[in-house]
């Protein structure tokens, strides 16, 4: 998520009322997690697990919970809770605005595009040409939508990251300012649910089709020309390369990668990345091949026990 204009290491401590290590006037744009960070972001980070990790980023500004040495060419904002002041971060430069109307002023609709009606397009959407929004379609703010796309009745573009910390007596939910963007000639089943990104996009590119009941979680990248069938669910974080499909009732761990080509038989479980070119099929995903024949041959355990009984 980048600000609608640069911030400086000093504005942003002060922002958030935090001790700033760095020159004072080092250039801040934006903010994002540590999977999608770019040189001027900002990045959080609270667990010493991952300190390395943030410190040896893209990212130019490092708001951590500990004073530590500052890497050469980056900025750090110390504070007792990064979680929380990535959130005020959140909340004051992509605030959470109210609708009063179905369609927002500020959407922008390509030209013989259909919008049926019951349809919510919120604050800043973009559709382009020629699409095809059905009846009871929520399009959350900020999302993009491409030319030639069709989106069934009852999906939602843009719902929030199902993302939170742990605390004592509840759980704090991580606010999220990304988006959700869909490229073109790309189809949405009914009732299809679509996260936008904590910070940035969730995308799925052009060509792709998604059938009914379909879960896509927060800052999800899905390729060119991929099938994905109904009830498949796919957690945040994830990449699926081009032209891989998905049967029914697939279950796709957070930040799995699914090689491009790939096929996932229906009902799989996909706890790990899967190189592409291959069929997969059980949980957790093998190739099917294999897994299909550890299934015969357990069908045979009774008869070999019997055997060896006599």
């Amino acid at each position: 998520m980048k600000f609608p204009s640069p911030q400086t290491l000093q504005s942003i401590s002060e922002l958030l009322g935090a001790k700033f290590i760095g020159p004072a006037d080092f250039p801040v744009l934006g903010i994002n997690e540590i999977h999608v960070v770019e040189p001027g972001d900002l990045v959080f980070v609270d667990h010493p697990k991952y300190y390395d990790k943030a410190l040896n980023s893209r990212a130019t500004v490092v708001l951590i919970n500990k004073e530590v040495d500052c890497p050469e060419g980056k900025g750090l904002i110390v504070s007792d809770d990064p979680f929380r002041d990535f959130n005020k971060l959140t909340n004051h430069f992509r605030p959470f605005r109210q609708s009063h109307q179905s369609i927002s002023d500020s959407a922008k609709i390509g030209q013989d595009t259909v919008i049926q009606p019951n349809v919510f397009l919120g604050n800043n959407v973009e559709i382009g040409e020629n699409c095809i929004i059905h009846a009871n379609v929520a399009i959350y703010d900020n999302c993009i939508i491409g030319n030639n796309v069709i989106i069934h009745s009852g999906a939602v573009l843009g719902a929030d990251a199902f993302y939170y910390q742990k605390r004592t007596d509840k759980f704090d939910k991580l606010l999220s300012g990304g988006r959700v963007v869909i490229e073109d000639d790309v189809e949405i089943g009914a009732l299809c649910t679509i996260d936008k990104g904590v910070s940035g996009d969730t995308r799925i590119r052009k060509g792709t089709k998604l059938d009914n009941q379909v879960q896509v979680g927060h800052d999800t990248v899905i390729g060119e020309r991929c099938l994905i069938a109904s009830q498949t669910g796919i957690a945040g974080c994830v990449i699926i390369e081009d032209e891989v499909t998905l049967w029914g009732q697939v279950g796709v761990t957070s930040a799995a990668t699914i090689g491009e080509k790939a096929v996932v038989l229906a009902q799989t479980g996909v706890a790990k990345s899967l190189p592409g070119g291959k069929t997969y099929f059980g949980s957790p995903a093998e190739e099917a091949r294999e897994k299909l024949k550890q299934m015969a041959n357990v069908k045979r355990i009774p008869d070999i026990l019997n055997k060896l009984e006599k």
